[in-house]
């Protein structure tokens, strides 16, 4: 009891209900928590390393050179007009920057399982906060795109406008299949074992290193089915003008990134309640 008779504030905790109740209002109230984690995660990833954030530098451009070599030189795969390195390139920035989310998003609860053992806090701020820390990557990742350009002497073209919305597509991808493996990786531990299969898999049914003009119809629209093809292309198309410009394959990509995204969230909010007796 206070002085005047007043009571302490009651708060009451208690699980989600149902498959709808996605907790945005809340995980509002805490977005300065999930600036904090989203700090966090970035510090942590570059702490006690020899060159620092130059790794995100190096990740990219390493592949670049093996991808150049390999399907440029010796396979002489088309690249629609443009320098095959630039070509790989425009489909490897997207590319890194949702496969390192998903990953980081997907260990975003095991890896915290002290935190969420002892005390309460959205427990979707996790996944998200890992998925925000990859756009300092992506931007790293960016700038060596922009600098490739300007070695070949390509300037962007007026579709660059769109960019944004390729941009959030690539990162609402990233968030919704993290959820369905955050989710799953609390529960089973095999999902860790799966995921880097999952990743490969996935970049190779991706056009990163070839382009969807190599695909025939009906196959290169319904290729959209694959939210990050529809990505990766817009990347390519917004940049550089080149390929079709956003379409039906576009519509399919779109549609399977929103629908990932919220049956993600709903997925992980019903099997949040049990995460702390999990874990």
């Amino acid at each position: 009891m206070l002085r005047n008779g007043e009571s302490l504030p009651v708060v009451r905790i208690s699980a989600p209900q149902g498959w709808v109740t996605f907790g945005l209002a809340e995980l509002w109230r805490n977005r300065e928590l999930l600036y904090f984690l989203t700090w966090r995660d970035v510090k942590v990833r570059y702490k006690q390393t020899s060159i620092g954030i130059a790794w995100a530098l190096l990740q990219p451009l390493a592949t670049l050179v093996i991808f150049s070599l390999v399907f440029g030189g010796l396979a002489k795969m088309p690249s629609d007009g443009i320098p095959y390195p630039l070509f790989s390139l425009a489909g490897l920035v997207p590319w890194n920057f949702f496969a390192n989310a998903m990953t980081a998003a997907s260990n975003g609860v095991a890896t915290n399982a002290n935190l969420i053992t002892k005390v309460y806090f959205p427990r979707l701020a996790l996944p998200i906060a890992a998925v925000l820390g990859g756009v300092f990557d992506f931007l790293i990742a960016f700038a060596l795109l922009i600098g490739t350009m300007a070695f070949y002497g390509v300037m962007p073209t007026a579709n660059v406008i769109w960019l944004p919305v390729f941009v959030t597509l690539a990162f609402t991808t990233a968030l919704g299949v993290g959820l369905w493996l955050a989710a799953l990786n609390a529960e089973f531990r095999d999902v860790r074992f799966v995921l880097p299969f999952l990743t490969q898999f996935w970049m190779f049914a991706t056009p990163v290193v070839y382009p969807t003009s190599k695909l025939p119809e009906p196959w290169r629209t319904l290729a959209g089915l694959n939210p990050m093809v529809g990505v990766v292309d817009g990347f390519r198309w917004s940049i550089f003008g080149v390929g079709q410009p956003p379409g039906a394959m576009f519509a399919l990509s779109a549609a399977a990134c929103v629908l990932l995204l919220v049956t993600g969230v709903a997925f992980f909010r019903r099997m949040e309640r049990t995460f702390a007796d999990v874990i």
